[in-house]
């Protein structure tokens, strides 16, 4: 007689942290498979992507936010209302500690702020352990547990992990999960994020642009893809899908940097972007990308929800 499989839980965690502290990486590590654009650059994620991890006992939709930062510009406001508004909705909320630095005001603002949500369950995450001594990482979980009491926030589970090594990645799925309701499948099997592959392109376009560039320019970056879709005139077993799409930046001089001499920076920024668009589609892609000046569209409210925030 083959055993039942006990209770099946479904729910949404939701990962945050001040920015480029290993969210994007840790999503992708427990899904198994790239969903969230990763970068050394602080704020690259701009919206919340899903990434769906199916396991026999349950399905856990983990939703990965920007940076919680105090906010300098439109763009950084409204950024911030996408977490807050994100971790009132999910049954778990995993803060995310990097190992490599030490627990500072930042971390303690958003605490502050993540302690006025009171149903949910938190979690604490010390990510990049493999950074750093295990003496360091003994510290770092002390130092967590202490802003949890300073806040009055209690902290349901601290797990130190390293996505890229995978340690402790399985574990911390596990303790997640528990957390969730008893509940049937949200997605079908299969089925890794639910974010459209328009902004998954655009994403990866930025993600590509945003490697070696000064520091000013990240958060001037964005991306618009104009249109996408098949070549019509091509047989079915040789697909070729078309992406056109414009680079938007602020001002003239920020566009020679992404362009580089005579072209050469942006040729490679279409390069990487392609292979990565069709590793992730897993369809031959040509790209046209076009640099374009957007004047401070980060304080510009008209801008801004014409690039889709």
């Amino acid at each position: 007689m083959t055993s039942e499989p006990s209770t099946f839980r479904s729910g949404f965690a939701c990962f945050v942290g001040r920015p480029n502290a290993g969210k994007s990486t840790l999503t992708n590590a427990l899904v198994g498979t790239k969903v969230a654009i990763t970068s050394s650059r602080p704020q690259t994620t701009r919206t919340v992507v899903r990434g769906i991890v199916h396991r026999p006992d349950g399905q856990l939709i983990l939703m990965d936010t920007p940076g919680l930062h105090r906010p300098r510009t439109l763009l950084g406001e409204r950024l911030n209302d996408l977490v807050t508004s994100t971790w009132a909705e999910v049954d778990v909320v995993a803060v995310c500690f990097p190992s490599d630095q030490k627990v500072g005001p930042g971390d303690r603002f958003l605490v502050k702020e993540l302690a006025k949500v009171r149903r949910t369950t938190k979690f604490a995450v010390a990510t990049k352990t493999d950074l750093v001594q295990p003496e360091r990482i003994a510290q770092h979980l002390l130092d967590i547990a202490a802003l949890g009491r300073e806040t009055d926030t209690d902290w349901a589970e601290i797990v130190p992990v390293s996505a890229v090594n995978g340690d402790q990645v399985g574990l911390l799925t596990d303790l997640l999960l528990a957390q969730l309701p008893e509940g049937p499948e949200l997605y079908p099997e299969g089925e890794l994020t639910d974010t459209p592959e328009e902004a998954i392109v655009a994403d990866l376009i930025r993600e590509a642009a945003l490697e070696g560039v000064r520091d000013e320019l990240p958060h001037s970056i964005a991306v618009v893809v104009e249109e996408m879709g098949l070549r019509p005139d091509r047989p079915e077993e040789r697909p070729l899908l078309d992406v056109h799409a414009n680079l938007f930046v602020e001002r003239s001089s920020q566009k020679g940097i992404v362009i580089g001499h005579q072209g050469a920076r942006l040729r490679e920024v279409g390069t990487t972007a392609r292979k990565n668009i069709e590793a992730m589609l897993g369809t031959p892609v040509y790209l046209d990308l076009r640099v374009k000046i957007a004047k401070d569209w980060q304080r510009d409210p008209r801008q801004l929800r014409r690039l889709g925030f």
